[in-house]
């Protein structure tokens, strides 16, 4: 009788609502940049070091076209958390509203965020730093949650980091702007005072998460080895203010640093709200300046790079990285230049576009590939639904699909047709395989041809040869929108 109960209460401890093992499931680490560009070496870029990621992208799957939603912190995030499109969920902005798009959206008071629903079905939900929206700096350097969902997480992790009072040299890059959003602010920290910057501080944390797991026992009454954990980690930088270590910036000559090629007369075929982030107008930014805020840029990222490699280093350390899936990627991407545009919130490939680098056990035949199909950030959620043996328990109004055919087959198409972004001033766009097609309400759209015009030069609307092309993604983001 003694030992037909403690069969019973460990069968009770190991499984699962779903009667799996949850031992067997695989554990989650999710590492999310902000303000990443895809400047990785992995990518293509011969200036910006980034070993670590790089190292990543060989050992899993590399996504060359992954896009965000939204191209501003609050709204991406709370997207590819929620699972839903900005539409749909509510979230058209930057909020600190606490509950997120909960808040913001009656409807969805019951939906999981990713956290939530993988808490509520056997997992561990760990969050360390940025996950959802909040300042950087200022509630960054206070502590503070920000926009956080509580539900997404059993217990979350804010770091305080000095950011703007940081020990070192603090510059103002902007003759223009006095916000540290626009000024391309930059701190060159003395490489002996980099721990106590935020994402060094946000990685020792996460190692101390994952060693304290490890030991067991009386080392960790919270988090057990035998339970399958998902592991936030939010890494501020490369956000303004711009820091690093002097020995990183000193791998970046900025007298050398190139700017990116732009026509005479870029900006004259646009739409007025699509060139609102220009440089002429809004920064000012000088030839020198503007190769200062790269390198300083770079430097922030190759930072960030080598926080990312020790969390790596820490999984391996401890036996977790071959059970471990891995996911890498930021809230939006970035504008340095191209177009004479910098930082976020425009419609053209660089700011939409983002790094996506997955891992995951059972696809080791896939490490080091590039999938070239189209990707959403809000395909995530029913990526590790599926990765993890849950996708029957998927809510059934998420707007992404799993990403599995791609793990599986990276040089196939995929199944998605296109990707869909919004942004301020009424700002739709769609990427199809071919085209970008952006629409500015009343104001203006462009249609770009990424086949003949990689870099979007040449805005096609009004061009009597591509009238049809035009009605059709016309047609294609009405569709898209009637969902809502």
């Amino acid at each position: 009788m003694l030992r037909f109960l403690v069969l019973i209460l460990f069968a009770s401890f190991v499984f699962d609502w779903g009667g799996s093992l949850s031992a067997s499931r695989p554990n989650i680490l999710f590492i999310v940049s902000d303000d990443l560009t895809t400047c990785l070496g992995s990518y293509g870029n011969e200036i910006c070091q980034t070993p670590n990621l790089d190292r990543l992208a060989s050992e899993g799957v590399q996504f060359d076209r992954a896009y965000c939603q939204y191209p501003v912190c609050g709204a991406s995030r709370a997207s590819f958390m929620s699972g839903l499109y900005p539409k749909r969920n509510g979230m058209m902005g930057n909020s600190y509203t606490l509950g997120s798009y909960r808040a913001m959206n009656p409807k969805l008071a019951d939906h999981p965020s990713i956290g939530g629903f993988l808490r509520r079905n056997g997992y561990v939900s760990l969050r360390v730093s940025k996950i959802y929206h909040m300042g950087v700096p200022g509630g960054i350097e206070a502590g503070e949650p920000g926009g956080d969902d509580p539900d997404s997480w059993d217990r979350a992790i804010d770091v305080m980091a000095p950011e703007t009072a940081s020990p070192g040299v603090l510059e103002l890059l902007s003759p223009k702007r006095t916000h540290y959003g626009s000024n391309f602010a930059r701190i060159i920290v003395p490489d002996d005072k980099i721990e106590t910057q935020a994402d060094a501080l946000t990685a020792t944390q996460a190692i101390a998460i994952l060693d304290s797991r490890a030991r067991g026992g009386e080392f960790s009454k919270f988090i057990r080895p035998e339970e399958p954990f998902f592991l936030a980690v939010g890494f501020v930088r490369p956000h303004v203010p711009l820091v690093a270590p002097k020995s990183m910036f000193d791998l970046y000559d900025e007298d050398s640093i190139p700017l990116p090629y732009v026509p005479e007369g870029d900006l004259d075929d646009l739409p007025e709200p699509a060139a609102a982030m220009a440089n002429e107008g809004r920064y000012w930014l000088t030839e020198k300046q503007q190769r200062q805020s790269i390198a300083a840029y770079y430097a922030s990222v190759t930072y960030m790079d080598q926080q990312v490699g020790r969390l790596l280093d820490a999984l391996d350390r401890l036996g977790q990285r071959e059970n471990t899936i891995v996911i890498f990627t930021s809230d939006h991407g970035y504008n340095l230049g191209e177009h004479t545009m910098w930082q976020k919130l425009s419609l053209f490939e660089e700011s939409a576009r983002v790094p996506l680098l997955i891992s995951a056990p059972g696809f080791e035949k896939a490490a080091g590939k590039k999938a070239q199909g189209l990707v959403e950030l809000v395909d995530l959620y029913p990526t590790l639904l599926d990765l993890t043996g849950l996708k029957d328990k998927a809510p059934a109004n998420l707007d992404g699909i799993s990403l599995r055919p791609l793990l599986d087959n990276p040089d196939s198409k995929g199944k998605k047709k296109l990707a869909y972004t919004v942004t301020r001033s009424s700002g739709e766009s769609i990427r199809t395989d071919r085209y970008r097609y952006n629409r500015w309400g009343n104001e203006g759209e462009e249609l770009y041809d990424h086949q003949a015009d990689p870099k979007e030069f040449t805005n096609l609307v009004g061009m009597e040869q591509h009238s049809d092309t035009l009605k059709r993604l016309r047609a294609l983001l009405e569709t898209k929108n009637e969902k809502f």
